[in-house]
């Protein structure tokens, strides 16, 4: 049995995903945490505990896999002590500044150990990536948009999942001498579109699970590559299996969903 703490666990992602780590004949949950609800029983003999308790319920419960959804600031200091008691990560919390993700890679390098870090653990959005990837190649000449839908209640612009479908589309046009910068949204007179730019533009309506589009437009025709999440399973699928695949590793380091679907 793997034996699996989260981080957020009374949150809309966290929720589900106690739920399916509860389910899951493989795992076993040994700890939650959360601001929320402290004290309240969330599956067999475990209770919720705050955040200010986690090394000293950590220590106590010896997780083989800490599971962080929370915000970009928690997440942090969450990985921080999760690492520097020697258990492998997963983190699916997106919003990270580059001093923020830099503190997480320290803290996981320090520690040597193994962490699976992705702003989408859905299977069916890494494969999004993958034909966003494969489009672009043939397509480096189109104009390109992104755009992306959540609920109301997200807190981070544009998603993580957006601006690493960018970031994919850059890094190919960087490698043919394209110069390519991203535009957020556009308002007023802002001239002519630049043919290199990616626009990204940022939905935030009641529930939306998740959505996110890349259009490639040329003179007289368009191509559009969406996924759209019915349901957070979706993620808390994927979740389960990076927390199996990271589990089985012995080499430390940083990885993504690439690395634990084989691609």
């Amino acid at each position: 049995m793997i034996r699996v703490a989260v981080a957020g666990a009374r949150g809309r992602m966290g929720s589900v995903l106690v739920r399916s780590i509860s389910d899951d004949e493989k795992m076993n949950l040994v700890a939650a945490f959360d601001m929320r609800d402290i004290g309240e029983h969330v599956s067999d003999n475990v209770n919720v505990s705050h955040p200010d308790d986690m090394d000293a319920v950590l220590k106590e419960t010896s997780p083989d896999v800490f599971v962080d959804f929370t915000n970009a600031d928690a997440a942090v200091r969450n990985v921080r002590i999760a690492a520097d008691n020697g258990i492998k990560i997963v983190v699916g919390t997106t919003g990270f500044t580059d001093e923020q993700f830099n503190e997480m890679k320290s803290a996981i390098i320090r520690n040597k150990i193994p962490a699976v870090i992705s702003p989408n653990f859905s299977v069916g959005v890494n494969v999004f990536w993958k034909l966003v990837e494969y489009a672009v190649r043939y397509l480096s000449d189109y104009h390109v948009e992104i755009i992306e839908m959540h609920h109301s209640l997200k807190k981070d612009a544009p998603s993580g999942t957006a601006l690493k479908a960018a970031e994919i589309i850059r890094e190919h046009l960087k490698s043919i001498g394209r110069k390519c910068e991203l535009v957020y949204g556009r308002k007023g007179i802002v001239g002519e579109r630049s043919h290199d730019e990616i626009g990204i533009h940022a939905v935030r309506a009641a529930d939306i699970v998740g959505e996110h589009t890349t259009i490639f437009a040329s003179a007289g025709e368009r191509i559009e590559i969406t996924h759209r999440a019915h349901s957070r399973e979706a993620f808390a699928k994927g979740t389960l299996r990076a927390i199996e695949w990271v589990h089985k590793q012995t080499k430390s380091g940083i990885y993504g969903m690439d690395d634990v679907l084989g691609f």
